[in-house]
C-alpha cells in the first residue's frame, strides 16, 4: 500500500508467468514420458497454478480492495491492518453468498481509536434502536465509555444478484469518514463480525440483517452485545415471553433473542463465557451463532449443535478467521480447526453434552492457544495439533469469475475439465505413417493399475467388472461399461454398472478376488461409494477409483486411482456438471488399459476413439457457443410445460438419464427418462416437452428416432432434438440443436453439454416467472418497514391510506406482468 509501483512490478513478472504456465500445459499434452512422471508433473502444474493465482488474486487483489475502502482518508499503518480485515471479511462473504444472499451485514468494532465520544458526528449515529446500516455503538471497553466504536453496515434486498450486498457494504464503509477517522489512529486495532443471509425467519430488511444487537425497545439499559447466527432458534418466541426480552416490533429474526439474552445473562452476573453458554443451551434448533460483547471486542464467542450447520476456525498468521464453509477461510489459511456440533462429550449424558462452545483471543490470534473450547455442559475440551485440518482447495476452485452463477461456469469449464484429463495420458502418434505401437495409445501408470492388478487380469484371474458409483456418478459409470464392454468384447469378461447401494445390498459374494470394482465419485466422500469399496476390499476385490479429489477418502481406499481433470476441480454448484464428462473420458481411457493389460485385442475402433478424444474439447466449446439458442428454445417450452420426458437410445439414453438428474435438480420437477422408441408406449397422453438426444446417429437407427420424433408432434408433445449438425433426418424440427460432429462413441457427451445447459437457461427462465411477485412482495415489505420506522399503523386505517399511491402503482405494475404469464398459459 505504501510503495505504489511495487503492484505493478509484481504484474509485470507475472505477465511473463502465466504465459509459461501455458506453454508448460501444452508441453504436458504432448509429452512422451512415463506415467509416474505424468502424474508428478501434473501435480506440479497444480502448484504453480495456485502460486501464480495466489499471487495475483489473493494478495494484488486484496491489495486493491483495502485501497477501495480507503479512498475519502489515509488510514495508519494500524488501521490498514483493520481494513486488511475488513477487506478478507468481505470477500468471504462474497464466497459464502452463494449459500444466501438476500441481506448482509459487517460490523467493525475498533477500539484505540483517538474519536472522542462526545464527538458530534459520533453522536448523531447512536440513537438507531433498530441497529440499521450506518449506526454506530458505544462500547464499555478497558473501563472507558466509548473506548471501543462498533459501526455496522448493512444490506438488504431481495432481487439481486451474487455480489450486489458485498458491493454495497463496501461502499458504505469506503463512504464513511468517521470510520476513516478512527483507521488514521497510530495505534488503532478491531475486530469485523459478517454475515449473509436466506432470511427464514423474518422480513427481509436492514433491522432483521445481521448483525443484530441487544438494545431493549422498552429503554432499559443492559450490556452490549451483538451477533450473527446460522439455523433457526426453533423457541425464540417463547423466550421472547418467558426472559421478558424488550424486541421493537420492527425487528422479526429469531436471531434477535441471542443477543438479547445473552445480555440479560450478563446483566444477571454471569461471567462472560458462562453468560454465552447459558444463553445457546437454552435454544431448540440446528444452530451457529457468532457473538461478541462489548466489554471484550478482541474475543470471539462462538457456539455450534446440531448437523445443519458448520463453523470452521481458521488459523492465520496473527488472525483467526472463521466462516461457516472451508471456502471462507482458505483465502488467509488452509488450517483450520472444525467445530463439532454433534458428538457428545459424554455419550451418558448426550442431550446436555451435544454441541461446542469456543472463545477466540485476539491476543493470541491465530495460535491454538488462543482457543478455548468446551461443551455444553460446561465440559473443557482441549484443542490440540491433532484437531487441526488441512483444506484441500484454494480460492482458485471456488472464484466464480465474471460468471452470473457457479453452474454456468462448470458448465463453460468442462472442455478444460475433460483437456485436463486426457493430458499424459493420452499420448498421440510419433509420426506420419503410422507403424505399430505408433498410433494413439493410452498411457496410465502403476498409481492408476497396480503391479498386482495387471497380474490378475493378465492371468485371467478378474473375470468380472463391476462399476459403481451414485447419482451422477453411477450414469457415468454406464457410460464406462459402454467403453469396456467395446475393448473387452470377446474375452468373456463380464462387465456390468450398477449404484454402489445395490452391489453391498445385493451383489456381495463371500470371495470377490476375481472382481475388479471401478469406483466412481467426483468428491471422494459419498459415503455409500466409500462403504462399498470398503466391503469389495475386506472380500477380496481389487478397486480402482475415479476421482477428482487428491486426499479424498476414496483415494486411501482404493488400490488405483484415475484422477479427473487435474485431481482437485472443485464444484461449488449442487448440480455438478464437468465432472459428468470427465468420468466419461477417463472410463475410456481405462478400458483400454485393462484390455491391455488382458492381452486382448481391444476394440478395433480404439484408433479412431482416442483421436476423437483429442478433438472432442474444441467441439465442447463450438457447443457453449450455442447458449443463446438453447436459451430461446427453453424460455420459450420450460415455462409453460408441465410435464418433462428426456429420451436417447444407445449411448444417447446414458446422456439421457444425466440430463434427467439435473433437470429435476434444476428446476423440481419429476422427469422421465426413457428409451426414445419406448416412450409412445408409455405417457405420451401427457402431451409433455421431450428433449430428444439424437447425437451420433447414422442410417436406419437415424431414421428410427426421426419417426419417433414427428409420433411426439402427432400427440402434440413439444420435442426439442439435440443432433449432428448436417443430419438431414431432422431438418423439419422446430426446435433443433445442432452441435459439430464427434465420433458416434462420444456424441452422446454433446448432448448432455445441450441438456446441461438448457437445465440452467430453464431454471432461469423458470425463475423469471416469479419477478413481479418479488417486486411485489419487496415493495410491500419496505412500505411496512417505513410505517414502522414512522410510528404508523402497518394496517389500513383512518391514520392513513390503505394503499401509498407509489406502492399501488408497483403493485398494478406486478399484477399486470403476473397475469400476462398467467394468459399466455407459462404459468
Amino acid at each position: 500500500m505504501r510503495d505504489p509501483d511495487l503492484a505493478g512490478r509484481i504484474e509485470a513478472i507475472l505477465a511473463d508467468v502465466s504465459p509459461l504456465v501455458c506453454r508448460i500445459e501444452s508441453a504436458l499434452e504432448d509429452q512422451d514420458g512415463t506415467a509416474a512422471d505424468m502424474e508428478e508433473a501434473n501435480a506440479a502444474l497444480v502448484r504453480l497454478r495456485d502460486a501464480v493465482w495466489a499471487v495475483k488474486r489473493d494478495r494484488l487483489d486484496t491489495r486493491d480492495g483495502v485501497a477501495s475502502l480507503s479512498t475519502s482518508g489515509t488510514p495508519s499503518d494500524a488501521g490498514l491492518v483493520v481494513l486488511l480485515s475488513v477487506q478478507q471479511a468481505l470477500s468471504a462473504i462474497d464466497r459464502l453468498e452463494v449459500r444466501g444472499r438476500d441481506s448482509a451485514g459487517l460490523q467493525v468494532t475498533v477500539w484505540n481509536h483517538g474519536i472522542d465520544s462526545d464527538d458530534p458526528s459520533l453522536n448523531a449515529r447512536l440513537d438507531d434502536p433498530l441497529h440499521r446500516s450506518g449506526s454506530v455503538r458505544l462500547l464499555d471497553f478497558d473501563g472507558v465509555t466509548g473506548g471501543a466504536l462498533a459501526f455496522v453496515v448493512k444490506e438488504a434486498a431481495e432481487i439481486g444478484e451474487l455480489g450486489d450486498n458485498t458491493a454495497a457494504l463496501r461502499s458504505a464503509l469506503a463512504d464513511d469518514d468517521l470510520l476513516l477517522r478512527a483507521l488514521s489512529a497510530p495505534t488503532v486495532e478491531g475486530s469485523v463480525l459478517g454475515h449473509t443471509r436466506w432470511a427464514s425467519v423474518g422480513l427481509i430488511s436492514e433491522p432483521n440483517a445481521h448483525p443484530v444487537d441487544s438494545m431493549r425497545a422498552d429503554g432499559l439499559a443492559e450490556p452490549l452485545v451483538t451477533a450473527v447466527q446460522n439455523g433457526d432458534v426453533d423457541n425464540h418466541t417463547d423466550l421472547v415471553v418467558t426472559e421478558d426480552l424488550s424486541v421493537a416490533p420492527e425487528i422479526t429474526t429469531d436471531a434477535k433473542v441471542v443477543p438479547a439474552l445473552c445480555a440479560a445473562q450478563l446483566a444477571a452476573g454471569h461471567e462472560r463465557l458462562e453468560a454465552f453458554r447459558r444463553t445457546v443451551s437454552a435454544f431448540e434448533g440446528s444452530l451457529a451463532i457468532g457473538a461478541v460483547t462489548g466489554d471484550a471486542p478482541d474475543r470471539l464467542l462462538l457456539a455450534l449443535r446440531g448437523s445443519g450447520q458448520g463453523l470452521y476456525v481458521g488459523l492465520a498468521e496473527d488472525a483467526f478467521v472463521v466462516a461457516s464453509e472451508p471456502y471462507g477461510v482458505v483465502e488467509l489459511t488452509a488450517d483450520f480447526v472444525r467445530m463439532d456440533g454433534e458428538t457428545p462429550a459424554d455419550p451418558d449424558d448426550p442431550g446436555a453434552s451435544r454441541g461446542q462452545i469456543v472463545e477466540l483471543d485476539g491476543a493470541l490470534a491465530g495460535t491454538l492457544q488462543g482457543i478455548s473450547r468446551r461443551s455444553y455442559d460446561g465440559r473443557d475440551l482441549p484443542v490440540g495439533d491433532k484437531d487441526v485440518a488441512r483444506a484441500e482447495i484454494t480460492t482458485r476452485d471456488i472464484d466464480r469469475g465474471d460468471y452470473a452463477h457457479f453452474l454456468l461456469k462448470e458448465i463453460s469449464e468442462s472442455p478444460a475439465s475433460v483437456r485436463a484429463t486426457l493430458r499424459g495420458r493420452l499420448v498421440g502418434p510419433t509420426s506420419g505413417e503410422m507403424g505399430p505401437g505408433e498410433g494413439w495409445r493410452v498411457r496410465l501408470g502403476d498409481s492408476s493399475l497396480g503391479p498386482e492388478l495387471r497380474v490378475r487380469l493378465a492371468d485371467g484371474t478378474i473375470c468380472r467388472v463391476l462399476v459403481i458409483g451414485q447419482g451422477t456418478a453411477a450414469v457415468a459409470g454406464e457410460a464406462v461399461v459402454e467403453s469396456l464392454n467395446a475393448e473387452l468384447a470377446g474375452t468373456g469378461v463380464l462387465v456390468e454398472a450398477m449404484p454402489a447401494t445395490e452391489l453391498s445390498g445385493f451383489g456381495l459374494a463371500d470371495d470377490m478376488t476375481d472382481t475388479l470394482v471401478v469406483a466412481i465419485s467426483q468428491s471422494g466422500t459419498t459415503t455409500d461409494t466409500n462403504r462399498t469399496v470398503d466391503l469389495v476390499r475386506a472380500r477380496g476385490a481389487q478397486v480402482v477409483a475415479i476421482v477428482n479429489r487428491r486426499n479424498s477418502d476414496l483415494v486411501g481406499r482404493a488400490d488405483g486411482v484415475i484422477y479427473t481433470s487435474d485431481g482437485r476441480d472443485v464444484e461449488m454448484s449442487v448440480a455438478s456438471t464437468k465432472a459428468f464428462y470427465a468420468q466419461a473420458v477417463a472410463g475410456i481411457l481405462l478400458a483400454a488399459a485393462v484390455a491391455d493389460a488382458c492381452g486382448a485385442p481391444g476394440d478395433p475402433g480404439r484408433q479412431e476413439v482416442l483421436a476423437g478424444l483429442r478433438d472432442l474439447p474444441l467441439a465442447m466449446i463450438e457447443v457453449l457457443g450455442l447458449r443463446d439458442h438453447v436459451a430461446t428454445i427453453a424460455a420459450h417450452h420450460a415455462p409453460g410445460r408441465r410435464y418433462w420426458a428426456v429420451v436417447g437410445s444407445g449411448p444417447n439414453l446414458v446422456a439421457a438419464r444425466e440430463i434427467r438428474i439435473k433437470l429435476s435438480e434444476l428446476c423440481y420437477k419429476s422427469i422421465a427418462a426413457d428409451a426414445t422408441e419406448d416412450k409412445k408406449h408409455i405417457d405420451l397422453s401427457s402431451e409433455p416437452m421431450v428433449l430428444v438426444c439424437a447425437t451420433g446417429l447414422v442410417g436406419s437407427t437415424a431414421d428410427d428416432v426421426a419417426k419417433e420424433v414427428a409420433i411426439y408432434k402427432a400427440h402434440k408433445a413439444a420435442p426439442i432434438v439435440v443432433a449432428d449438425a448436417g443430419s438431414s433426418r431432422f431438418l423439419g424440427t422446430h426446435d433443433l440443436v445442432a452441435v459439430p460432429p464427434v465420433h458416434p462413441r462420444l456424441a452422446f457427451l454433446l448432448s448432455t453439454m445441450v441438456g446441461h445447459l438448457f437445465g440452467y437457461e430453464a431454471a432461469r427462465a423458470i425463475d423469471a416467472q416469479a419477478l413481479p411477485l418479488r417486486a411485489a412482495h419487496a415493495a410491500i415489505e419496505a412500505e411496512a418497514e417505513r410505517r414502522m420506522a414512522d410510528g404508523m399503523p402497518v394496517e389500513g386505517s383512518a391514520a392513513g391510506p390503505v394503499l401509498a399511491d407509489d406502492l399501488r402503482d408497483e403493485l398494478r405494475s406486478a399484477a399486470a406482468a403476473f397475469f400476462d404469464e398467467l394468459r399466455n398459459g407459462r404459468l
